[in-house]
């Protein structure tokens, strides 16, 4: 069971005259980043949040979106700073007489300039609104797991199409390799035939030709890496059936497969496998921005 670190969920609950609605959605990160938006009013509850998500996630930039509203006409209080109105007040009246302009201000404009109404929550029971948000923020962090966990299944169902590929294509290299040294012996025997007379060719010692075949054939063996290939591919079907994170552990995975092709690459010195070899590492760049969507 692998998550994907991208998600969202969202829940929204009322409570008496309460209501509560959060919002959840989580991208990419080497980390567990987690940032919270809620109202001033629930600035106690900030770190209790954080760690009801933490809980439940190892990685990924988490954005949690709280808002909050209640009914009940008790529960807020608002009041005027009075002080601050009459500055505000004395200060236009003065631009006025000093610009020859109209002071035309109304206490409706006035009452929008900042902090010259001011909102006074009553008291609030902590327990009560903790318990609640809390609630509310396990069903939004359930939904975002379930959507992980759906994007999650469908990325690992890629990747492992994508390691059968990569395993079809290694397959297809390994029928080649022998017979890239038989065609070399075959192009240096007709070469020599090129250069050397009837009569020079009979002199010639053949087994210089072996030694040069067997020289050959010593450089361009990938045998040692076609076994590591099968063996990296069973892990890698092997951590994507897990549960669990899996993450950090694909990413190392695909560097070893990576090494090992681009091995074969550069020793292979045959046109078929090299272009066996390209496509193999254009499956593996696909693989390795795939994984780091996962946990």
């Amino acid at each position: 069971m692998a998550y994907s670190m991208t998600g969202f969920g969202r829940s929204e609950k009322i409570f008496a005259t309460r209501r509560y609605t959060v919002e959840l959605k989580s991208v990419n990160s080497r980390y567990c980043d987690i940032n919270v938006r809620l109202p001033r009013l629930f600035n106690f509850a900030e770190s209790a949040i954080r760690k009801l998500v933490s809980d439940q996630l190892s990685r990924g930039k988490v954005d949690i979106y709280i808002s909050y509203e209640d009914q009940e006409s008790a529960s807020a209080e608002v009041t005027v700073n009075t002080g601050l109105a009459r500055a505000y007040s004395e200060a236009i009246k003065k631009l006025a007489e000093e610009t020859g302009r109209p002071d035309d201000l109304s206490a409706t404009r006035l009452s929008s300039y900042q902090d010259v109404l001011v909102v006074r929550q009553a008291n609030v029971d902590e327990d009560t609104l903790m318990r609640e948000l809390t609630e509310v923020c396990k069903e939004a962090i359930d939904g975002m797991l379930q959507m992980r966990k759906i994007e999650g299944d469908n990325l690992c169902a890629d990747l492992l199409q994508k390691v059968s590929f990569l395993e079809a294509t290694r397959n297809e290299i390994a029928e080649r390799a022998p017979q890239v040294v038989a065609d070399y012996r075959e192009r240096l025997s007709n070469r020599i035939d090129e250069i050397l007379d009837s009569e020079k060719r009979a002199l010639y010692d053949d087994a210089r030709l072996a030694a040069e075949v067997a020289v050959f054939a010593d450089k361009a063996a990938i045998d040692e890496e076609l076994s590591r290939l099968i063996s990296h591919f069973a892990q890698a079907r092997t951590i994507l059936s897990s549960n669990g994170a899996i993450g950090k552990k694909m990413d190392f995975l695909v560097q070893e497969i990576n090494r090992e092709v681009n091995t074969i690459g550069s020793k292979a010195n045959d046109l078929e496998i090299t272009n066996r070899v390209l496509l193999m590492k254009n499956e593996i760049e696909k693989i390795r921005e795939q994984i780091q969507n996962l946990v």
